[in-house]
């Protein structure tokens, strides 16, 4: 499976390692502007929730069509019938990466893996690779225990758990917090791709994450992926903001 990093960032980082720019903005026009604005130091993109629900596919086409790899995150979770059919129609735009619940099971993620198979298909953009995500970065071992009804969470152990139904499902990889990507990587080694969201620069604000980690130490702990949200797309500076992520990856700072 091929993915297009932007020449800018490839100069620099670490060829392990991929970052993707969130664009977590409401329509297209925001959009168009952040990748503009951008310019050529960002070569890989996220479409979440938000902004798939407002524009649809055609925004994964548009960012193709503009010479950029999109990751859909969708998380889905549904029965495997339907999980498959989801995507397959999103590996069609061109999507190199689609994530779905690891929760959702094996079956499931089975599914998923086949739909974005035949998707790809008939897409000239490669491989669409299916990443199970384990448990949100949002969330801590209260939220968790909370939410699945446990007085006692261990949130690494759980995530190991998940990854193993990915492995299982035939996913390319998972989604975790940098702080559990060590224990993934030591039981599944390079088989399955870590993505890894949260990433926060040196100094700034989590926001309304909860496990977060900087692009150095996500590296070092075996990420292939980064998932950079507000700590590039709310910089003074983004494109700044993206050279101190590539001098991290690299080592420089």
């Amino acid at each position: 499976m091929t993915f297009v990093s932007s020449s800018t960032v490839e100069a620099t980082v670490q060829p392990a390692v991929t970052p993707i720019v969130a664009l977590d903005v409401p329509d297209r026009l925001a959009a168009q502007a952040i990748v503009a604005r951008l310019g050529g130091s960002c070569g890989f993109y996220k479409v979440g929730l938000e902004l798939f629900a407002a524009e649809g596919p055609e925004i994964v086409s548009w960012l193709r069509d503009a010479g950029k790899s999109v990751f859909v995150d969708l998380k889905l979770h549904d029965i495997p019938n339907t999980v498959r059919g989801a995507a397959r129609s999103v590996a069609r735009h061109g999507a190199s990466l689609l994530t779905v619940h690891a929760s959702g099971g094996s079956a499931m993620i089975r599914a998923a893996v086949e739909g974005a198979e035949e998707g790809a298909a008939t897409a000239a953009s490669g491989g669409c690779g299916i990443l199970g995500v384990t448990i949100l970065t949002s969330m801590d071992s209260a939220g968790i225990g909370e939410a699945w009804g446990r007085e006692q969470v261990d949130v690494t152990r759980d995530v190991v758990r998940l990854a193993g139904l990915v492995a299982t499902g035939g996913g390319a990889g998972i989604v975790c917090s940098g702080h559990e990507a060590a224990a993934v990587r030591s039981a599944f080694s390079e088989s399955l791709g870590l993505l890894i969201p949260g990433i926060r620069l040196p100094g700034s604000d989590a926001h309304d994450q909860r496990r977060v980690m900087t692009p150095r130490a996500a590296a070092d702990a075996g990420a292939r992926w980064l998932i950079l949200g507000r700590a590039v797309t709310g910089a003074a500076d983004p494109v700044e903001a993206m050279e101190q992520v590539a001098a991290s990856l690299a080592g420089a700072v």
